[in-house]
């Protein structure tokens, strides 16, 4: 049971790209100090976030790294019936050249507009580094759990692999992206881009808005990943 709840679990995570941050209040000792943030999955499958050095809740993790991060589903109609995640976590700030270029370059795909406050307004990376996961699917379904997170095979090193089959599918594949939005159902009322694959599935940006859709079976390798792709643009 608990390996479909953590499937479940990565499934809301990637599904969804934006929770509640809470951290440790230096301001107010003693109580917990909640705010929204955007983000994406990095290489091992972990919370990628990108929040400025004067903002509350960076002054609170470089106190104390221990946080949480809440994520449910989006525009749930009944919120105490809808999948919640939280993930306990230990927040620790890119520091080294090599990884803050690979998690920029991950990060502006996912958000666009990201890439100008970045470089201007002193806002750093951060990963939320999984300590324990807390998945309630429901009433009744609730779980603790230690393994949620799934590396992605694709954006290892300096992501080369997942940035090659995203670009092309971009630049060569713009009909079969437009074929998998009318097939979710999705909001067409923009050109989608692709932001990233997993070996689970894919991420689309709609907009300011991004969408996670399933691979029918798990893909370990770009040649995997491309049947995927052409049997759903098939349907």
């Amino acid at each position: 049971m608990s390996a479909e709840a953590a499937k479940h679990a990565r499934q809301l995570l990637l599904k969804e790209y934006r929770g509640v941050l809470s951290t440790h209040s230096q301001a107010m000792p003693g109580f917990p100090f909640g705010s929204v943030v955007p983000y994406c999955l990095d290489a091992e499958g972990w919370p990628l976030i990108l929040i400025s050095r004067i903002a509350q809740h960076t002054r609170n993790l470089k106190a104390d790294g221990r946080c949480s991060l809440l994520v449910g589903e989006r525009a749930a109609a009944d919120v105490q019936a809808a999948g919640r995640l939280t993930l306990l976590a230990e927040a620790r700030q890119l520091s080294e050249a090599a990884d803050i270029e690979a998690a920029a370059q991950r990060y502006y795909r996912y958000f666009p507009e990201s890439r100008d406050y970045h470089r201007v307004h002193d806002f750093d990376f951060w990963r939320l580094e999984p300590v324990r996961w807390r998945y309630i699917g429901g009433f009744g379904a609730i779980h603790w759990l230690d393994r949620v997170a799934l590396a992605n095979p694709f954006a290892a090193g300096d992501g080369a692999a997942e940035r090659g089959m995203v670009e092309h599918m971009n630049d060569d594949h713009a009909p079969a992206i437009a074929r998998y939005v009318a097939q979710a159902g999705l909001p067409g009322t923009e050109p989608a881009q692709m932001a990233g694959i997993d070996s689970e599935g894919f991420h689309l940006r709609i907009g300011q808005a991004l969408h996670w859709l399933p691979f029918a079976e798990p893909c370990e390798t770009p040649l995997a990943v491309r049947q995927a792709l052409v049997a759903m643009a098939r349907g």
